[in-house]
């Protein structure tokens, strides 16, 4: 694990039963400013993450917008309930705001030395938001600018803030490698580091290094290029076994522990979380049998599927395991509130990233699962009730709320309830990942 995911566990490790970021005495306060706040990936061209861009909304809206005390609200919310070095790791957070904010006092209230403000319609740039752009820039805030502002056909009155700004935005989704190399080229007078937005694909990703990008933003690393009906490494069989077995209600030591033993990188990672802190042992632990022991059977589940996802994950960015946890956290925890089996629902999220992992089909790897027939075709995407709320988040990390809406609606899942999952979600994977 490399330096700045340490740094972003803080510098004690952090447990994983007691980690929470600050909840709300009520669902109802949780949502009385903010109800939305989900988190986008901005990695630089080694799949690391070099910051997040943070969208918070009372609705299908992802900015502030609107009347002045109700932006302000939604950012006192946002920055006390949510806390953005909890939600960023540590890592600057990209924030939306009109020119009415910052030409207020509004983004004051967010740490400046972690905040980037991503300007939106600017239109016909005044003195004042010139002014204020310089202030804050000052005072220690990034700046940025989305295609859309500063590409050549905006108006002319734009081009100082081009040149004032830290990040420079490109969509990928309406640009062909002709139209990029035109906007490239008018960008001769700036030091801005440029980001490729909505990139989603490997094909995508090549293009934006190529093409002289230095930061991606998207899920990119989701969509991996598969390699057809390969068939799965037998390591990796013998860790969906192991899975299947800590799945069992009871586990059968023996069938184990072997299984375990044959695999030195899995059994390191798991010796490694058992006498970690998160477990606070009073003596090291040598043996699987001995840490099942010591910490008991639900403890060493939950240990044992953190360190095979690891392992699975070897290879791959650390963002994807991040998704993964927080995948299988809120899963478990929100399907206390709709009924379904938390153990399963934790597994669901948890793999539902395993093709983007082992770079092999779903189709292939959903008959080696261990799990029933239900959750296999959730994990198909077929809209069993059993998918309803990895549905629900998978439209959560793209923003879309309006879809997060109806699929709450039409499974009566309580939307307040499912925020604070999500927190509590990102908390404890923060402290999972410190010794994944």
């Amino acid at each position: 694990m490399d330096g700045k995911g340490r740094m972003a566990a803080q510098v004690e490790a952090p447990k994983l039963q007691e980690m929470r970021i600050y909840a709300p005495s009520s669902a109802a306060e949780a949502v009385a400013g903010v109800r939305y706040v989900t988190r986008q990936p901005i990695l630089d061209l080694r799949s690391k993450v070099h910051a997040y861009e943070l969208l918070f909304s009372s609705g299908p809206e992802t900015a502030f917008r609107g009347d002045r005390e109700v932006a302000a609200r939604m950012l006192l919310d946002s920055t006390v309930i949510f806390g953005l070095e909890k939600l960023t790791c540590g890592l600057p957070g990209f924030v939306k705001c009109t020119a009415e904010m910052l030409t207020g006092t509004l983004v004051q209230m967010l740490p400046a030395a972690m905040t980037v403000l991503e300007i939106m319609d600017p239109g016909e740039v005044s003195p004042e938001l010139m002014s204020a752009c310089r202030t804050l820039k000052a005072a220690g805030y990034g700046l940025a600018l989305d295609q859309s502002q500063w590409e050549p056909r905006a108006k002319p009155t734009v081009r100082p803030l081009v040149k004032m700004a830290d990040y420079l935005k490109v969509d990928f989704s309406r640009t062909n490698p002709r139209n990029r190399q035109t906007l490239l080229g008018q960008l001769s007078d700036t030091t801005a580091a440029l980001v490729a937005e909505k990139v989603e694909t490997q094909e995508q990703f090549r293009a934006a290094r190529d093409e002289g990008f230095s930061l991606v933003q998207g899920y990119y690393f989701c969509r991996p290029v598969l390699l057809g009906s390969r068939q799965v490494p037998a390591n990796r069989l013998s860790q969906l076994e192991i899975l299947r077995l800590l799945k069992d209600d009871s586990l059968n030591l023996h069938k184990l522990t072997q299984l375990v033993k044959r695999d030195a990188s899995l059994t390191y990672r798991l010796l490694r979380l058992i006498n970690s802190p998160v477990c606070a042992m009073p003596q090291e632990v040598h043996s699987v049998q001995a840490a099942l022991l010591a910490v008991g059977e639900e403890t060493f589940r939950r240990m044992a599927t953190v360190a095979i996802t690891s392992e699975m994950n070897a290879g791959q960015p650390l963002e994807l395991l991040r998704m993964a946890f927080v995948r299988g956290r809120f899963c478990e925890l929100a399907a206390r509130a709709c009924g379904l089996d938390g153990t399963e629902q934790y597994l669901l999220g948890l793999l539902s990233l395993l093709p983007a992992m082992l770079r092999a089909p779903m189709k292939d790897l959903a008959p080696t699962m261990p799990l029933r027939e239900e959750i296999r075709r959730a994990l198909m995407g077929e809209k069993v009730t059993e998918r309803s709320v990895l549905d629900w988040l998978e439209h959560y990390e793209h923003g879309d709320w309006v879809r997060c809406g109806e699929i709450a609606s039409a499974n009566e899942l309580e939307e307040a309830g499912l925020l604070c999952s999500y927190q509590e979600a990102v908390a404890w994977t923060e402290a999972a990942l410190y010794f994944a």
